[in-house]
């Protein structure tokens, strides 16, 4: 009897593998130890304790022979490196900034902007914080708004855009705040926090106008950029036909400048970029890399690093590489879905985010529902993942008080070109596991609390045992 038709044709990544890394299963006593050392926080286990690790898509990339062939033409020239300018002819080419200051990694982008535009007193506002960019516009003295739609703190809105930016309640800010006091509107492509969620072609523009009428810069947050414009280009009417590398340009038209953490989109293990259309700006962000990050033309970076990004920048808006990355995160999420797992909907572009809450309805926030999962993955299959939710979140600079956010979400990363779909499968009977446990799960609390960016090195002990 002949087998039945596949519904759909199935689909391969666009790649092979030359190279392999071995990993190893640890067992499940070796994993409960191991979390404890750890103070139930998944960023102080050791690589080597971990079977398949979802912590972070940041510089975990594979990178290609292209990639790998070009750090052998590393000019390690301390001033003027071709590098240097094959990285800002590619990004002039795909993003479409004319000025481009090199920086070891998104987090020196975002501090060499906050330091140059932010005084103390401005407002941000912006569709979503994220961590590090929030801390640098509070330690230059800002203070973020969010200005994020609505659907956005609703895990379960399947709103194809959750990354659009509320205009009415951006007006609001502008007309309170005036527009004086603020020094730029921050825009994320698929909003990290929010689970990897988009913004629309058509709410940029309208951004866009908004400032214009006011004279407010608009500055990018560039990290997933092609991964927002690819839904972009899969939900929003007249984009369909369009390729990824003309959809970048046209959103990245729309902005003032950039930052970059190349790590993700760009395909490399480190590196990172403050890029701009503003001469003001661009003279001042070149004059102060020098102080923070190296000269202007290579800003913390080796030649071969810079070689690699401006290869990556080029694979990374291939149509194929962008269909297959975010088709495996797809793959995944759909697989949770249809064991009726609660995630963050609609499935985002880097990333499956769990909703700890409906895991966990029994544990309050305070005690961490989502660092809580987190671990309880990790004890039972080896799988390193992350929390984004309260531990996240942190403090009020002002106050001192615990931010509750609305999501309470536990981040599975999927670094681009590692895994295999077998590996997917792993995690996501590993997490149906963790499901069908949830009622025996107990919170836990922290002990250990850093004053800045918590969630990379806080302590945790249990409660009742994990």
């Amino acid at each position: 009897m002949p087998y039945p038709r596949p519904s759909r044709r199935s689909w391969a990544e666009p790649w092979k593998i030359k190279m392999v890394e071995p990993i190893r299963m640890t067992t499940p006593s070796e994993r409960v130890a191991f979390i404890a050392e750890a103070g139930y926080n998944t960023f102080l286990l050791r690589s080597a304790d971990v079977y398949i690790d979802l912590l972070t898509d940041s510089g975990t990339n594979a990178m290609s022979d292209r990639q790998w062939s070009g750090l052998m033409l590393g000019d390690e020239a301390y001033a003027g490196s071709k590098n240097f300018y094959n990285l800002c002819e590619a990004v002039s080419q795909y993003y479409g900034y004319k000025y481009l200051v090199p920086t070891h990694q998104g987090r020196g982008a975002e501090h060499i902007l906050s330091q140059v535009m932010i005084h103390p007193g401005d407002v941000i506002p912006g569709n979503m914080y994220f961590t590090t960019t929030r801390l640098h516009q509070e330690l230059a003295g800002g203070t973020f708004v969010d200005v994020i739609i609505d659907a956005a703190h609703d895990p379960a809105n399947p709103h194809p855009f959750k990354g659009n930016v509320d205009l009415a309640k951006l007006q609001r800010v502008i007309q309170s705040t005036g527009p004086g006091k603020i020094p730029y509107v921050c825009i994320a492509g698929t909003v990290n926090m929010a689970g990897g969620q988009p913004q629309s072609m058509e709410n940029m523009r309208a951004v866009r106008e908004l400032c214009r009428q006011h004279n407010i810069p608009v500055v990018l947050d560039a990290t997933r950029a092609v991964e927002n414009c690819y839904f972009i280009q899969q939900r929003e009417p007249g984009y369909e036909s369009k390729k990824i590398a003309e959809i970048l340009r046209e959103y990245c038209s729309h902005t003032d400048g950039c930052t970059m953490s190349a790590k993700k989109d760009a395909l490399v293990n480190i590196g990172g970029w403050l890029a701009t259309n503003l001469l003001g700006l661009y003279e001042e962000a070149r004059n102060l890399v020098v102080v923070y990050e190296g000269l202007h033309t290579y800003g913390g970076l080796a030649g071969r690093d810079m070689e690699a990004m401006a290869r990556g920048i080029v694979e990374s808006v291939e149509d194929d590489h962008i269909r297959t990355r975010i088709g495996q995160v797809e793959y995944l999420g759909n697989h949770l879905l249809d064991w009726g797992i609660p995630i963050v909907k609609p499935i985002g572009g880097h990333a499956v985010f769990l909703d700890a809450k409906g895991f966990y309805p029994h544990i309050p926030q305070a005690q961490y529902p989502a660092q809580t999962l987190a671990c309880n993955i990790y004890v039972d299959s080896g799988v390193r993942t992350m929390e984004r939710g309260a531990v996240s979140a942190g403090r009020d600079p002002k106050t001192g008080e615990e931010h509750f956010p609305k999501l309470e979400l536990v981040r599975l990363t999927l670094p681009r070109r590692v895994y295999t779909q077998a590996h997917m499968d792993v995690v996501a009977e590993s997490v149906l596991e963790v499901f069908e446990q949830r009622e025996h799960a107990r919170g836990l609390k922290m002990i250990y609390e850093p004053k800045y960016l918590r969630f990379f090195q806080a302590r945790f002990e249990t409660l009742n045992g994990i």
